[in-house]
């Protein structure tokens, strides 16, 4: 099963607003002679696009042995027989960036939120989250369009799993 990971029209409007700026001021320091200060500018903007392309979130893929969190240069693959627990949770307005995207091509990153403790998040909508708790404690927080449907076909994955029969 594979879902494709919607962006939020908030996250878009962000995106192009970052990127507009950056190299914006970029320009205006270039211009104004100040090299060095554009410089600076260029490698924020090279690392921040970067980063975007390693760890924004395309589409998410159940297949019948594990998890794949499909982004643009790399995808992380996550066994069934790891999952300890997968449910629907949408993020809440405590919800706290450690080091992480509040919307610049999506929210990836670590977010921590007073519920579930710290988490690596990969989504691109709150309203198309689900959590899932693996067994050496890490959380990520995933989303896709049909988030009800991923978890359903997940689950019914993990009762099948070896370990637990």
């Amino acid at each position: 099963m594979t879902s494709k990971v919607k962006i939020s029209t908030l996250s878009l409007v962000l995106t192009a607003i970052y990127f507009v700026t950056l190299v914006a001021f970029t320009l205006l320091n270039l211009n104004k002679g100040n090299e060095i200060t554009a410089y600076i500018l260029s490698a924020i903007i090279i690392i921040v696009c970067f980063a975007a392309l390693f760890y924004s979130p395309i589409k998410i893929t159940a297949t019948d042995a594990q998890l794949e969190i499909w982004r643009s240069i790399s995808c992380k693959s996550i066994p069934y027989s790891e999952i300890k627990s997968i449910f629907l949770n949408k993020p809440t307005l405590a919800e706290k960036r450690l080091f992480a995207s509040g919307g610049f091509f999506g929210y990836w990153g670590w977010f921590s939120e007073s519920t579930i403790g710290k988490y690596f998040a990969y989504y691109g909508k709150a309203s198309d989250c689900f959590i899932i708790t693996l067994k050496s404690g890490k959380v990520y927080r995933l989303g896709c369009e049909n988030p009800e449907q991923m978890v359903q076909y997940i689950s019914s994955k993990l009762t099948k799993t070896p370990e637990n029969d």
